[in-house]
């Protein structure tokens, strides 16, 4: 990854059905960084967290629930979580990607 690159987060889903809810969190799941509640119908990014280091760089595919990452840094490496929740089961996955700038 270059700096000033995109990074898409695949949430490994291919369509959001109610109620659904997904949660993207930074650093071990100690900053809430983005999350979709289909059934209150909110999609929601939280990009002035970690004082704004993602500012304007958050996108969310409210279809899919991946998370796209623009114009990145290396403040933006790290370890990533997204917490899968619907009325049927419950997961959360870890994604640790590093950006190796050149």
């Amino acid at each position: 990854v270059k700096k000033g690159d995109s990074v898409t987060l695949q949430s490994a889903l291919n369509e959001m059905k109610d109620n659904e809810q997904i949660q993207w969190w930074f650093e071990y799941k100690r900053h809430l960084i983005a999350e979709i509640n289909v059934t209150a119908d909110r999609f929601t990014v939280y990009d002035d967290v970690l004082d704004g280091r993602f500012r304007n760089r958050l996108k969310l595919d409210n279809q899919t629930g991946s998370l796209t990452i623009t114009n990145t840094t290396f403040e933006h490496d790290g370890h990533y979580n997204i917490k899968y929740h619907s009325s049927v089961v419950s997961s959360s996955a870890p994604i640790g990607f590093a950006l190796p700038f050149t």
